[in-house]
């Protein structure tokens, strides 16, 4: 069993800014951002080191663990909205704010100092005040993300004459809204939310006065009505739009990534999409997290395979469940499926619908499923959150690979759902991104092969065809670039003799 390498948890903070009509302010992280990119959200961030030395008032029952934090909230809100969260603030000049709010967005020069936000508080006087900053809850990201976060939430209440803007950067956009009317927008499958924001929205939505009538909720939020599982303010199921909930399990899978995300489609029915893990104690979590949906009504009806790698199919067995793959993939099993999936086969579950894609490239009988309306798309390893796809032949098709993504492009697929590592909410620029990226490495491949003296090998043209690529990956760099060069000689671009190449 491999052991995963674990990755550093980061303090955070993040603000829920309030108004006294019940309205919240939410706001659209940019869909490059390595975290949480596309995603709604609450304006927060990292703690930076700077937080532990900015002076706290209020803060006597905070540890020293927490008190970085509230700073950081304070300083956050102020960078992504402008809103300053002191007392005393409406003392000091817009031009001043806005040059400060400027300055710590600018990332500095190399050698240049920092803009700093305590010596900003320091020269107007003001102190941030911790009595402001209600705690709302406190979240961890999942093992399985590459990025993870420690992060405790406020709630603070639009202080008066403060006014909300949000410019154009990190942040897409963001408004106030109806905390009701979000939930609708992420029923709608327009608007992606992680669990923290979602408990958040759906606490305020359960409270009939003030907003801060949902802290109870938000600082306990295992004691809510509707039964978000958490452990160690970890949520354990991981529903990012309504009928498509995530459980990443670890499995023998290529590095980087640890987990392949196993995904539940449905409402009342759900089918298992890639049960991937092969270990008991993996194929425990996915089962308690079946049960548990099994007592809320949400009953598992049937198994999905993208396709036959095992760290997609491991624990399809153990379910019990009927078997659903494509016909090629079937061939591939050492186990008998019970339903062949063919190309623009519906599945009637969850809101709106899934319908199956027959897209092969990384096998032969790779299956992709689009939603109807949303068009949210379940990749497999058609598209990786992280790492890269490795188009291995003679199973892996280069030139199918890329009519593939033609064909998913031509859908105007929205969020994609990959097999590995986070959501990719832009799919149309994504799938354009691999499209360039794999015709790019074509143009270094054809480089490589007029560059050799003679016809070469595979492994001999590595070094010149992927100079980004350390040595110690060529091996799995050897078999995707094999796959360049059997498409490059099905077009007649290319010769091959002996597993010997040569431009033609």
């Amino acid at each position: 069993m491999r052991v995963n390498r674990a990755v550093i948890v980061k303090p955070a903070a993040s603000v829920i800014l309030v108004r006294e009509d019940g309205r919240v302010l939410w706001v659209r992280r940019g869909d490059e951002l390595r975290f949480a990119g596309g995603f709604y959200a609450f304006p927060g961030g990292r703690v930076d080191v700077q937080d532990s030395g900015v002076p706290l008032d209020g803060g006597e029952a905070l540890g020293a663990a927490e008190a970085p934090c509230v700073v950081a909230a304070a300083r956050e809100l102020f960078e992504e909205t402008g809103v300053l969260a002191v007392p005393g603030a409406a003392a000091v000049p817009a031009a001043e704010r806005k040059r400060m709010r400027t300055a710590l967005l600018r990332r500095p020069e190399p050698g240049e100092k920092a803009a700093s936000f305590g010596d900003f508080l320091a020269g107007h006087r003001l102190r941030v005040d911790a009595r402001w900053y209600a705690p709302a809850g406190r979240w961890v990201t999942p093992p399985a993300m590459p990025i993870r976060f420690d992060a405790r939430f406020y709630m603070v209440d639009l202080p008066p004459g403060e006014v909300a803007e949000i410019w154009p950067g990190e942040l897409a956009d963001g408004e106030w809204i109806d905390p009701a009317a979000a939930l609708r927008r992420w029923e709608a499958g327009s608007a992606l939310l992680h669990p923290p924001a979602w408990h958040t929205l759906k606490a305020l939505a359960w409270a009939t006065g003030h907003p801060r009538d949902a802290l109870p909720l938000l600082t306990a939020p295992e004691k809510a009505p509707w039964k978000l599982p958490i452990r160690e303010h970890v949520v354990e199921r991981i529903e990012f739009q309504r009928g498509l909930i995530m459980v990443p399990l670890r499995t023998p899978t290529l590095p980087p990534a640890t987990h392949t995300n196993c995904l539940l489609l449905g409402d009342d029915e759900l089918w298992v999409v890639d049960p991937g893990s092969p270990w008991p104690e993996e194929q425990a979590i996915l089962r308690q997290t079946l049960d548990k949906l099994a007592e809320e009504g949400r009953r598992a009806v049937g198994v999905l395979l993208t396709h036959h790698h095992h760290d997609h199919t491991g624990g399809a067995r153990v379910l019990g469940l009927p078997i659903a793959a494509t016909r090629e993939t079937a061939a591939m099993l050492d186990f008998g499926v019970d339903r062949i999936a063919e190309d623009g086969a519906r599945f009637d579950v969850g809101p709106r619908g899934w319908r199956a894609l027959h897209l092969p490239g990384h096998t032969r009988g790779h299956l992709c499923l689009r939603e109807e309306g949303s068009g949210a798309i379940v990749a497999g390893d058609l598209v990786a959150g992280v790492g890269t796809v490795v188009i291995d032949p003679p199973e892996g098709d280069m030139k199918d690979y890329l009519a593939s993504l033609d064909r998913l492009l031509e859908t105007k697929p929205g969020c994609i759902y990959p097999a590995h590592g986070p959501v990719v909410p832009g799919g149309v620029a994504k799938l354009e991104e691999y499209r360039e990226h794999r015709l790019k490495r074509e143009e270094l491949v054809v480089g490589s092969l007029k560059k050799a003296a003679a016809p070469a090998t595979p492994a001999e043209l590595v070094p010149a065809a992927y100079p980004d690529v350390k040595p110690d990956l060529y091996p799995l760099a050897e078999r995707s670039l094999l796959a360049h060069l059997e498409k490059l000689v099905r077009e007649k671009r290319a010769s091959e003799n002996g597993g010997r190449y040569s431009i033609r």
